[in-house]
């Protein structure tokens, strides 16, 4: 998952339900100087959804 992240940002977001973002993510993403950002983005989008679901679920089991 984390290397279509770098490789396809919008469709990362794409997968995670998130179609506002993905759609500018593409929009970024279509420019060159707008791939570096757009990569960057997706993998930390996909990063804090991966602690917020830890947090839950450490929350779950307090």
């Amino acid at each position: 998952m984390l290397l279509i992240a770098v490789l396809l940002p919008w469709l990362s977001f794409f997968l995670r339900g998130k179609i506002l973002s993905g759609i500018l993510c593409l929009i970024l993403q279509i420019t060159i100087l707008g791939w570096l950002p757009a990569a960057i983005w997706a993998v930390a989008s996909r990063v804090d959804g991966k602690n917020k679901t830890r947090i839950r679920r450490l929350e779950r089991s307090l």
